[in-house]
């Protein structure tokens, strides 16, 4: 079996804009305990790791979850301290939906 070339033309960004992602309106997959975000700089250390850019500051300093954005690598939730952060996969159908390239 014969793999296809991978496009070393594409960039990171280029290549999950060919991912899709379904939202589950209503159903967040993630939540984040803003009292423990703001303990020992965890929100700013979920901006820092996330891959998909799904945290960012409020200007009230509360961090904001973008969960539709969201790859599903769990970067986030190895980062995070026992009940810090509740991470869950999206429910069947929902989520993201790799593509190759």
């Amino acid at each position: 079996m014969k793999w296809p070339a991978m496009t070393s033309e594409l960039s990171i960004t280029e290549r999950l804009a060919r991912d899709s992602f379904t939202l589950d309106h209503g159903h967040p997959h993630i939540t984040l305990d803003q009292s423990a975000a703001q303990v020992d700089g965890l929100g700013r250390l979920l901006i820092r790791i996330c891959p998909a850019h799904v945290y960012s500051e409020n200007p009230d300093g509360t961090i904001a979850v973008q969960y539709a954005a969201c790859l599903e690598c769990g970067t986030c939730r190895a980062a995070a301290p026992a009940g810090a952060l509740a991470w869950q996969y999206p429910r069947g159908g929902y989520g993201i939906t790799y593509r190759f390239g």
